[in-house]
């Protein structure tokens, strides 16, 4: 996620804004930072529960702690979903500096990095003595906002081309702050190990090469 935004989305944000003759940093530095408080104040509104964790985020609610765990991984969804929409846009209007390629490829970043996100999701569920395939539709369902975002996006792309830019680095600055606020911390938690390290520099890499191979 982190390369995804710098390759797929920073940078398009800030060639576009010099297509447009504007100052290239301006769009890309408010639009990051509207990202990041948009996500925060849907983390501080929405009811969730964070995987290990036994005190739930947003207000407070009687949902059932499966339902909350749902929200947790449904909520950082929404920027990838929002991510993959504003790159194929981006490309559709053939001039963001987004190839077509460059969209798919941050697509199936995504995709890779969703299977993970579905296990979490379905594991603890079917531990709880949910049914395996109850517990397998709750974790596709975690991730249904992502094409139904991207989708809506893409339709309408004539619409957001003037602050393309903005929206580009507004997905990004969403993204990095699921990184920050979710998968840094809970990588880390526990017994300590290098695993999240080690597989946070895999997958930058991967996304990277992935990116600028197929971009």
């Amino acid at each position: 996620m982190i390369a995804a935004s710098v390759w797929s989305l920073l940078i398009p944000s800030i060639d576009m804004s010099k297509e447009q003759g504007a100052i290239p940093w301006i769009p890309a530095s408010i639009g990051f930072l509207l990202g990041i408080v948009f996500l925060l104040v849907l983390d501080s509104l929405i009811p969730h529960l964070h995987l290990e964790s036994e005190k739930p985020e947003g207000i407070r609610s009687k949902l059932k702690k499966t339902t909350m765990l749902v929200l947790a991984v449904t909520l950082h969804n929404i920027p990838e979903g929002m991510a993959v929409g504003v790159t194929f846009a981006g490309a559709i209007i053939g001039n963001a500096g987004i190839t077509m390629a460059g969209a798919f490829a941050l697509a199936i970043g995504i995709a890779i990095q969703n299977f993970p996100e579905g296990a979490i999701i379905s594991m603890p569920l079917k531990a709880e003595g949910m049914s395996k395939t109850k517990a397998f539709i709750y974790g596709i369902l975690s991730g249904i906002v992502e094409p139904i975002g991207a989708i809506i996006t893409i339709l309408l792309t004539n619409a957001v081309v003037p602050i393309l830019p903005y929206l580009l680095s507004f997905a990004a600055g969403a993204m990095i702050y699921v990184v920050i606020e979710e998968l840094i911390p809970e990588s880390q938690a526990g017994e300590h190990s290098n695993i999240g390290t080690i597989g946070a520099a895999i997958g930058f890499i991967v996304m990277m090469i992935l990116d600028v191979a197929l971009g």
